[in-house]
């Protein structure tokens, strides 16, 4: 337990973060969820679930709760995944 004044708020704020950290990933995983199903059930929205796990994806590296190379190497994976797809 923090025992200064500015450890308390530490604590605080570290808290707020957590929290919003795990909104902003549970969302993401989420969102990427949604695509993955949607591409292996062969639908046709796709695309749109595509467009929107790379939002998802890039605003939580914007937002720093991953890093960027992360949120570019899953997008790149995930447009590889839908072409393949679409293909068959």
């Amino acid at each position: 337990m923090a025992n200064h004044k500015s450890a308390e708020k530490r604590a605080r704020q570290s808290e707020r973060r957590r929290l919003r950290n795990r909104n902003v990933l549970t969302r993401t995983r989420t969102v990427v969820k949604d695509f993955l199903t949607a591409v292996e059930g062969g639908a046709a929205e796709a695309g749109e679930k595509l467009r929107a796990a790379e939002r998802a994806l890039r605003q939580a590296a914007s937002k720093g709760v991953i890093p960027k190379q992360r949120a570019s190497r899953r997008v790149s994976r995930l447009a590889k995944r839908l072409a393949k797809a679409s293909k068959k």
